[in-house]
């Protein structure tokens, strides 16, 4: 008998995302300000191959030409992100009204194509003039969004119906404040001034979501986007299960449980000791505001079981693992179920959206007009089977963004890795859809796994 054809629900949302600073260029054009990756990707030896984001995919020229590809390749749902620079070259203060304009022509572009906005207002391009007066480790910072959010949203209000306030405070948190530093700006701090960029971090997402609702007209929506840490149970047995979502819960709940439980556990306060966050009144308040839904970046995971003394345990990856050419990417399809699952029964999450899925490699040439990406093919088909099965599962997982659209500017590791489905020759900027973008076309257009 054959087996069931893995389709999902009609109205599922099938998408593509990118983000400004690795995709746009134009880094210094039409009053743009300095961003902290502009000025980290100077500072020799912190990106491979010193490679900056002056140019990446020139889609700041090219975005008309982009939006035809998408539409020919069947993508209806495009999650982008605004250049907070581009809004306010210096963070706060006077307004660049080009940038305004450039995003109303974006928007207005997809619109021509058939293509909804799924627009994030931060991901990770701090402007530098904030960063001066110190970044995410000042208030500063937390009222200069406030206002950039504002603006932002009521511009673009009636164009733009999904906002999502901030992409994996982690990585622009912990990873460029502490952990060696090695995302902009790179500084080192002692644990406490970490702690506290996670709560700025959250409170601008309350921002966000007030903005939203102020000024995003009727029918507006708002969440946040996440990158979990995330586990999987080493065998789907009721200790197992019950070790890895202990370990999913004490991993993430300096983020989700102000999101969604409205403040900071005693728990996680008691490990933390003198180095908690220091609060304000009225944060958790913004914090803890209803969102219309979740978004999960999920692309590995850890393996969890329950040990001999009861605890969760990490069962360490034996050396060949397999993995993408990213050492952090392993790779492990479990992970969107098991994450989307956990964010569901854990925090009760009501509608969620894997905002980003992919893989990145180093080698991926043009052979005789296509790029024969097998491997991202074979990732792709792993993981969204996953997907179907979490939500036969009953797990309320609404939508699918894979990355990325296009290569792009990967942050530290520059323009050599390659997460795009679309090739980028970055000295011609010719763009080639390999062969993943037609599996994803037509997974797209059928709405099943294939």
């Amino acid at each position: 008998m054959p087996s069931q054809p893995s389709t999902f629900p009609r109205d599922f949302v099938w998408g593509a995302a990118t983000a400004a600073p690795q995709i746009e260029g134009a880094a210094f054009s039409d009053g743009k300000g300095e961003s902290i990756w502009d000025r980290f990707s100077r500072i020799p030896g912190k990106v491979l191959n010193g490679d900056t984001l002056d140019v990446a995919c020139d889609h700041y020229n090219r975005f008309r030409e982009d939006f035809t590809l998408m539409r020919s390749l069947g993508i209806r749902n495009y999650r982008l992100s605004i250049a907070w620079p581009r809004i306010f070259p210096s963070g706060d203060g006077a307004l660049n009204q080009a940038g305004l304009d450039f995003y109303r022509r974006l928007v207005d572009a997809m619109a021509e194509n058939g293509i909804t906005p799924w627009v994030t207002l931060f991901h990770w391009d701090l402007p530098q003039a904030l960063e001066d007066r110190g970044g995410w480790t000042s208030r500063t910072t937390v009222d200069a969004f406030a206002t950039y959010a504002d603006t932002v949203v009521g511009a673009l209000s009636g164009r733009v119906k999904n906002w999502i306030s901030l992409n994996e405070i982690r990585c622009f948190t912990v990873l460029g404040y502490g952990a060696g530093g090695y995302k902009a700006p790179g500084r080192t701090e002692p644990d406490a001034v970490v702690n506290q960029t996670y709560h700025h971090a959250l409170v601008c997402h309350g921002h966000a979501v007030r903005a939203v609702r102020e000024f995003g007209g009727a029918g507006a929506r708002v969440g946040i986007t996440d990158n979990c840490d995330m586990c999987i149970p080493v065998t789907e047995t009721i200790h197992d299960i019950a070790a890895a979502k202990s370990w999913f819960v004490e991993k993430n709940l300096h983020i989700l449980d102000p999101i969604y439980r409205g403040g900071y556990s005693d728990a996680y306060l008691s490990r933390l000791g003198a180095d908690a966050p220091r609060v304000m009144a009225g944060d958790f308040k913004l914090i803890g505001a209803p969102t219309d839904f979740l978004g999960l970046n999920l692309y590995t995971g850890v393996f969890v079981r329950a040990g001999a003394d009861g605890k969760s345990e990490v069962v360490p990856l034996p050396k060949n693992f397999p993995r993408a050419d990213s050492p952090w990417l392993y790779l492990a399809p479990q992970t969107i179920y098991w994450g989307l699952r956990f964010a569901h029964e854990c925090y009760g999450a009501k509608a969620i959206y894997v905002t980003e899925n992919g893989c990145g490699y180093d080698y991926e040439p043009v052979v005789g007009g296509e790029v024969r990406d097998l491997h991202r093919r074979e990732f792709l088909r792993s993981y969204l089977r996953e997907l179907h099965r979490a939500i036969a599962d009953g797990v309320p997982a609404r939508g699918y963004f894979v990355w990325s659209f296009m290569d792009n500017y990967e942050w530290e590791d520059g323009y050599t890795r390659r997460f795009g489905i679309v090739h980028v020759d970055f000295a011609t900027q010719k763009r080639t859809p390999k062969l993943s973008a037609r599996y994803f076309s037509d997974v797209m257009r059928q709405n099943r796994v294939l």
